[in-house]
Formats: structure tokens, sequence, C-alpha cells
């Protein structure tokens, strides 16, 4: 069986599972069994909702700057920060004024994000 299908690439819009989660702020999923990439888009100064979910994310910004907010806490990121989210703790981020790409690993993968949609799923805060 070929392995083809396995393999992905960030710079191609028509990868993955598109999603738009909320006004400026896009994602394309890849699902596996035991865990989930997210490859999330948000437009410049775009805020996105707070929310929080019982599985842990660790997120990269792969392009721009951004303000995470995590825990109540607001964390200034730069292009190669990384940070994990452990389940349950409310989060959202803020791009810069050149916007953010960021990737995003869940384990175990999200249940609500398996399929095409709207919203950020079930676990809004």
């Amino acid at each position: 069986m070929s392995q083809a299908a396995e393999f992905h690439n960030l710079d191609n819009p028509e990868d993955g599972l598109f999603r738009e989660l909320a006004p400026g702020l896009t994602t394309r999923i890849f699902a596996g069994e035991q865990a989930m990439l997210s490859v999330v888009t948000i437009a410049p100064n775009t805020l996105g909702t707070m929310h929080h979910h019982p599985e842990e994310q660790w997120g990269v910004l792969l392009d721009g700057t951004a303000v995470r907010i995590q825990g109540g806490e607001e964390i200034p990121v730069k292009k190669g920060d990384f940070w994990r989210t452990p389940g349950g703790v409310p989060h959202t981020m803020r791009a810069g004024p050149e916007g953010a790409r960021v990737l995003d690993i869940f384990s175990p993968p999200r249940p609500e994000y398996r399929k095409a949609g709207k919203g950020f799923g079930t676990a809004e805060a």
C-alpha cells in the first residue's frame, strides 16, 4: 500500500480539511489516530475566540508575530517560538500587524474537528 497519502505540505492551501474558526481565522486539519495537526492562519490584528478543550495542545509560530493569551496571561510570541497548552486551560491568540500562521498539535485528536465546518467546536469557554 502506498504511503503517498500520508505526506502533506504546510504551504499547499488545498491540503487538509479546511475549517473557518472565526472571521479572519482559518485552519487546515490533518487528523491521525493518536494526534492531530492544525495549520491556523490569523489575519493581521485579529483576535481569536477564548476557548478551552480537554485535549493537550502544542503550538509553533510559523510566520508573523502574535500574543498568546493563555491561563489569564498575555505572552508575546515570534516566529520559531512554541508552547504547550494543557487540557482545560482557556486560551486564544491575537495576531500582530502582519498576521500569523501557527502549527497546532493536539493529542488526542479533537473529535469535533474531524469534519469541515465553522467555529471552535463544542468546548467553548
